[in-house]
C-alpha cells in the first residue's frame, strides 16, 4: 500500500469504526431497556426490543464485515500505519468501542439474572399452588364423604 492507500485507509476505518460506535450506543440503551423489562418482567416489551436488537445487531455486522478485508491489509502494513495521522484517535475508537461492548454483556448478564430470578419464582409460585391444590382436595374429602362413607354414616346415627 502506498501512504496515501494507507491514510485513505485509515480514514476509512475510522469512518467504519465511527458508525459501529454509535450502532453500539443505541445496542447499550436498548440493552439497559431489555435489562428493565427483564426485571418488571415485561415479555411482550422485551420481545419487541429484541427486534430491534437483532436489526442493530445486523447493521453492525454488516459494517463489520466491510471493514474486516481493509483492517487485515492495515494490519499487513502495520509498520507504517503506526506512523500515519490519526492512527492513534483509530485506537482510542477501537478502545471505546470494546468497552461498549463490554458494557452491553455485563447488562446482558444482569437481564439473564433478572430472568433466571423470575424462573425461580414462578417456578415456587407453581408449587405453592400444587401444594395448596393439594391440600385443599384432601380438606374436600373430609368435607365431603364419598357415598360409602355417608351410608355407614346414615345407618348409625
Amino acid at each position: 500500500m502506498t501512504d496515501d492507500e494507507l491514510r485513505g485507509g485509515l480514514a476509512e476505518y475510522r469512518a467504519g469504526l465511527e458508525a459501529q460506535i454509535g450502532l453500539l450506543e443505541q445496542l447499550v440503551q436498548v440493552s439497559a431497556r431489555q435489562r428493565g423489562e427483564s426485571a418488571r418482567r415485561d415479555f411482550e416489551q422485551l420481545g419487541a426490543a429484541g427486534a430491534e436488537r437483532d436489526r442493530l445487531t445486523q447493521a453492525l455486522v454488516t459494517i463489520e464485515n466491510g471493514l474486516k478485508d481493509l483492517r487485515v491489509r492495515l494490519t499487513a502494513h502495520r509498520d507504517r500505519t503506526v506512523v500515519v495521522p490519526g492512527y492513534r484517535d483509530v485506537v482510542t475508537l477501537r478502545q471505546q468501542a470494546a468497552a461498549l461492548v463490554a458494557r452491553i454483556l455485563a447488562t446482558d448478564e444482569e437481564s439473564i439474572q433478572a430472568l433466571a430470578d423470575a424462573e425461580l419464582a414462578r417456578r415456587a409460585a407453581v408449587a405453592s399452588l400444587e401444594q395448596g391444590e393439594t391440600t385443599l382436595a384432601a380438606y374436600r374429602r373430609v368435607l365431603s364423604p364419598t357415598l360409602a362413607q355417608a351410608s355407614l354414616l346414615d345407618r348409625r346415627g
